[in-house]
This record gives structure tokens, C-alpha cells and sequence, in this order.
């Protein structure tokens, strides 16, 4: 009789933790996977997915308003809520349903309810059914995170209920500077809501590029939406269907919905890790792990979001894989998670990978930036008062590109690849050598040429 049920239990069906299954399934392993919402996680069901959806939407009213520039006569054109919002229903239903396919295709078995530890090798089902295993691998993810407790935070709705509201609401108040806020708050504005964005610090994307950061506060601010830093929201009521949000600067500001998003934490509340001993990292609360994905137990391993360490779709789909290789296919594989593509689906789009200036400079003694704004060619006929950023960091010892930093459309699509020549160690000579492309806004990265800025760290007496 075997000593478990199962060689491994993934608790969480996103997508970290559906590629470990798979890949450990075909490596001959017994796999159970437990997922208690939906399979896809939150990145298929209430994050990357249906929000590009929702930025690909809200983008067609700028289409349609530069087509005139071109020749284009276009009817006043309307838009219907409800109808996006069936369509995205719609498609994410399908997508879930191809998760639990493929899973199931690998030859794991997929339960979906919720799954708590009794043991190190011991889960309880929601079903009442005990389930054994040689190794677990925790990948519940995160969860919106809405700070501090605050007189009416209960009509605060976070990036989980925003892919649900009935109807579009005209007004909204976002509190928020980074990746989510940023991205709803355009959104929302690109199908004419007025939106205000509250953000405590001095300015929005806080650990992106300075100039980043700068640019795509103008842009957004042109675009009709209202920044306020430097202040935090201290109050919400409510006023029959409408709010009125009290801020800590002492102003207030009326809307149809709030919404925070302020960040995530990770997902280990109620997982009976007391009973395991696995460790918690006490500086983000995480599920504290090794280079390998370990935990401080022997059989179990974490994964993703959960850990808090890099919360991006991609790095743990990259984990669950590396975990599955190391564990069950005999291969060592450990995940860098030095210069990883990102993008905000913010309009204008953010694409950065590798070191931003301030970083660069704090790590090597000379440090040289190639820098260029420009209005794209499109815009000379639309009319629209947009610019384009494209930034390049160079270790100016070396010559190798360390960062780049693009805003503007097609930014990510752009960094994707320059992902690849940054990993490469590329020299600013190779992009310098590499034939324009002609004409496009990424011919800028290989044919800046005058050095914008030049940073010389004097050596230390």
C-alpha cells in the first residue's frame, strides 16, 4: 500500500500552481490540485485577463476620435456596460474551463473546493475527505489589501468587485499609485468617467524610473484625470447610490464608487500553516521560501504571490515549472528573478526592464543615459497631444545596456523583447549596430546616439 495518497497536493489552481501540476503530472507524478473559487486564479478570473480586456474597450473611444485626422467620418458612437461586460464573462468562462481541460489532460485530478493542512503531509477537503501527500506546493496567491481600517470602508469595492459592477459609474475615486490603480483609473477615464486618483506619496508608480514616473503622470493628467498626492483617503459615507470620499488634506470629493487599490497580501490566512510549522517571512508576510521555492518544512513548497516576492503571472508560472523539474523530473532548476519584463496597461502603456537610473547609479561608478520624447508619427495626424519615452541605462564601464524604459503604445510588446538583449548583456554598441527598422517608434532604441546624461561616482579617499 502506498505511505501517501499522492505524491503531490497544489493547493491553488492559478496559474502557478496549474503548470506545477501539469508538469509534474507528465513527470509520472500522482497530482491533486484543490482550488476553492475558480480555476485560473486571479490572473485569469479577476486580473490580467479581463482587465486588458477592459483597457483594449476603453481605448476604441480614442480610436475613434483620432480617425478623423485620417479621412474618417464616424457616427456619434455608443457604448453599452452591460454588453462588455457579458462578453468578458463570457470569455473567461472559457478560459476557466480550458484550465481544468488541460489539467486534466496532464492526468492530475482537479477537486474543486478548499483545501487546509492538518500536517505536513496531511490536507482536510471542504468535503470532508482527508487527503495525504509526500509534497505540497502552496500556490493561493494574494488578495486586495485595503490598509488601514477607516470610518465606511465597507463601501470601498477593490480590483475583485470593479470586474462586476452593474453599470459604469460616472464619477469614481480611486486611491492607488501603482500597476492597478493606475491601469483602472484610464480605464474608467477612456470611457468618460471622471476619475480622481488619491496617492500618499509624492508621485504615482513608486519604484518605476523617475521619468517614467513623470511622464505618465502628464500624460494621464491630459487625458483628463485627476492626481492628488501626497494625501490619503480618511473617510467614505454614503448618500443613497452616491459616496463622498473625505480625504486627509481635509477636502472631499463626490462619486458614484470608491475603489482602493493600494496593493495585495498573500494569501495565508486560514490555511492551517500552524499545524505544519512552515515560516512566514516577517518583513512582507509572505510564505517565506528559498531559491528553490522551500519552505522550512522538508515536504512543502510555495510558489508565487503567496510568497511575495516578485507578484507577476509569469514568475509564477516559471516557479511552478522549475519546482515540478526540481522535484519530480530530476533536474535542479533555480529561478532568476534578476531582470524581469513588466509593463502598467496604463494609457500611455508602460513597458521596463532591468534597472531604473536612480539604481544604476547607486551600483556602478559611471552611468550614462540615452534619452528621447517625441510625438508619434500617428499623433501628427490624429491631432492628439501625446509624446512618446524611450530611455535607455548604460553602464558606462561596461557599455552594457542595464534598463530600459519605454512609455507610449506598444511599450510592452517592445520591452518583451528587449527583455532578451538586456538577460544577453547587450552593449550599447549592439544596439547602436543594429539596422533601424523604419517607421516605427522602437527605432528610437537603436538610434539614439548622444549620451542625455553622464553620472561619475568619484572613489572614495
Amino acid at each position: 500500500m502506498a505511505e501517501f495518497d499522492v505524491d503531490l497536493f497544489v493547493i491553488g489552481g492559478g496559474s502557478g500552481g496549474v503548470r506545477a501540476a501539469r508538469i509534474a503530472a507528465g513527470h509520472g507524478a500522482n497530482v491533486m490540485i484543490a482550488e476553492e473559487y475558480r480555476m485560473g486564479g486571479t490572473c485569469v478570473i479577476r486580473g490580467c485577463v479581463p482587465k486588458k480586456l477592459l483597457v483594449y474597450a476603453s481605448h476604441i473611444q480614442h480610436e475613434i476620435e483620432d480617425a478623423a485626422g485620417f479621412g474618417w467620418t464616424i457616427p456619434q458612437a455608443t457604448f453599452d456596460w452591460s454588453t462588455l461586460m457579458a462578453n468578458k464573462d463570457r470569455e473567461i468562462a472559457r478560459l476557466e474551463a480550458a484550465y481544468t481541460t488541460n489539467v486534466e489532460k496532464s492526468g492530475a485530478r482537479v477537486v474543486k473546493t478548499r483545501a487546509v493542512f492538518e500536517g505536513p503531509h496531511t490536507l482536510r477537503l471542504a468535503t470532508g475527505e482527508t487527503v495525504t501527500a509526500k509534497y505540497v506546493l502552496i500556490a493561493t496567491g494574494g488578495a486586495p489589501n485595503h490598509g488601514a481600517e477607516i470610518p465606511g470602508i465597507e463601501h470601498v469595492i477593490s480590483s475583485n468587485e470593479v470586474f462586476h459592477l452593474p453599470q459604469l459609474p460616472k464619477r469614481i475615486v480611486i486611491q492607488g499609485g501603482g500597476y492597478i490603480a493606475l491601469e483602472f483609473a484610464c480605464i474608467f477615464a477612456g470611457f468618460g468617467s471622471d476619475v480622481t486618483l488619491i496617492y500618499r506619496g509624492d508621485n504615482i508608480l513608486r519604484g518605476f524610473d523617475e521619468d517614467v514616473r513623470a511622464h505618465v503622470r502628464a500624460e494621464m493628467e491630459k487625458n483628463g484625470i485627476t492626481i492628488l498626492t501626497g494625501c490619503t483617503v480618511a473617510r467614505v459615507d454614503k448618500h443613497g447610490s452616491e459616496f463622498t470620499t473625505h480625504l486627509s488634506n481635509g477636502s472631499s470629493i463626490a462619486s458614484d464608487q470608491v475603489m482602493f487599490a493600494i496593493g495585495r497580501h498573500p494569501a495565508v490566512a486560514n490555511l492551517g500553516l500552524e499545524t505544519t510549522g512552515v515560516a512566514i517571512n516577517p518583513k512582507n508576510g509572505g510564505i517565506a521560501v528559498d531559491s528553490f521555492s522551500r519552505t522550512s518544512v522538508p515536504s512543502i513548497y510555495a510558489i508565487g504571490d503567496v510568497t511575495h516576492r516578485t507578484n507577476l503571472t509569469p514568475v509564477a508560472i516559471r516557479e511552478g515549472h522549475a519546482f515540478a523539474d526540481a522535484v519530480f523530473g530530476q533536474r535542479t532548476v533555480e529561478v532568476d528573478h534578476s531582470n524581469i519584463p513588466t509593463a502598467v496597461f496604463s494609457q500611455p502603456e508602460v513597458g521596463t526592464v532591468g534597472l531604473t537610473e536612480t539604481e544604476a547609479r547607486a551600483q556602478f561608478s559611471r552611468v550614462d543615459i540615452y534619452k528621447a520624447s517625441f510625438r508619434p508619427m500617428k499623433a501628427t495626424m490624429s491631432g492628439r497631444d501625446t509624446r512618446v519615452l524611450m530611455k535607455l541605462v548604460v553602464d558606462g564601464t561596461t557599455d552594457r545596456v542595464v534598463g530600459c524604459h519605454i512609455v507610449g503604445d506598444g511599450a510592452a510588446e517592445m520591452v518583451q523583447v528587449l527583455g532578451i538583449a538586456v538577460r544577453m548583456k547587450a552593449t550599447k554598441a549592439d544596439f547602436d549596430a543594429t539596422m533601424a527598422l523604419h517607421p516605427t517608434a522602437a527605432e528610437e532604441l537603436v538610434t539614439m546616439r548622444t549620451v542625455s546624461a553622464r553620472y561619475v561616482r568619484e572613489a572614495a579617499e
